[in-house]
């Protein structure tokens, strides 16, 4: 099932999950999995995973095994830097043979040490590539705080209008920490005429070096409801973890509250912290 079409039905509710680093077993992403698919999401995510190109294995198979063995339906996510066209082709094939029709086009990070030329330079290039070479639906990802390398808001909505332009069906943001981010970045996407839906991208951040993490690699900006949170609990990591949730839930039941098309929550892999944000929130929607 093509996932852009479940938003006809309500406030969609999804999560991300992240393949096994490539040493290590693949056992514990079922056992999260059997956590998460009792709580009914519309669809799960998988990330390309730790370990790049060479992990693409593990996203493909995980990415089945959810839609075929669980009965969920499945996204998997392809960044293009240093793909070759056939590589894509091939992925696509595969793709097809295991019956994933859902697909998160993304550029991914691009690292000085490993960066290897491809084909593909931008999102909106794969996005493109992989309309006119199959019948995919297709995801992209927003940015409510704008692309870290975007050089205003301006510019950032000019190149999410073209991802939609060439082939994106729905849009999933990046994390953020204060709604007010959210709800102006979709003012301007109304205004630039960009009507898809978009999913609200949440990550309960529950651990210090979490934290530490997402401001490097993403940017996001951190309020000062949410600081004095992290410095009131960071030397008790239950106390923390706890915190980060409801302060995720704070956040989401905002977002419901203000017609946001879908819940997209980064899970971290961890069950606990799903169920207890189901618990508060996504049980109480209408099916």
């Amino acid at each position: 099932m093509r996932t852009a079409e479940l938003f006809k039905n309500g406030t969609v509710m999804s999560f991300e999950v992240f393949p096994p680093k490539p040493d290590d077993d693949i056992k514990g992403i079922y056992e999260t999995l059997d956590g998460l698919s009792g709580l009914r999401p519309d669809f799960i995510s998988v990330t390309y995973g730790a370990g790049g190109g060479a992990n693409c294995s593990k996203t493909l198979t995980i990415a089945s095994d959810i839609k075929n063995k669980y009965g969920i339906e499945s996204v998997a996510h392809l960044p293009c830097i240093g793909l070759k066209r056939e590589n894509v082709l091939e992925i696509l094939q595969k793709f097809r043979e295991n019956g994933i029709e859902n697909i998160l086009a993304l550029r991914g990070d691009i690292s000085a040490e490993s960066f290897v030329p491809g084909d593909f330079s931008h999102a909106d290039e794969l996005i493109e590539f992989i309309s006119q070479n199959g019948d995919f639906n297709i995801l992209a990802a927003c940015y409510p705080e704008g692309h870290p390398e975007s050089k205003n808001t301006v510019e950032d909505i000019r190149n999410l209008r073209r991802k939609v332009d060439v082939g994106a069906d729905q849009l999933v943001t990046q994390l953020f920490l204060d709604n007010d981010y959210f709800y102006a970045f979709r003012e301007r996407t109304e205004l630039a005429g960009i009507n898809v839906p978009i999913e609200a991208g949440i990550m309960p951040v529950t651990n210090k070096k979490q934290i530490e993490r997402m401001v490097k690699m993403c940017g996001v900006q951190l309020p000062g409801k949410f600081m004095t949170m992290i410095e009131r609990y960071e030397n008790n990591p239950v106390a923390l973890r706890d915190a980060g949730i409801a302060y995720a839930i704070d956040q989401i039941v905002d977002l419901i509250s203000q017609g946001v098309d879908g819940i997209h929550l980064y899970t971290m892999n961890k069950p606990y912290i799903a169920q207890k944000i189901y618990e508060a929130v996504f049980r109480l929607l209408p099916v």
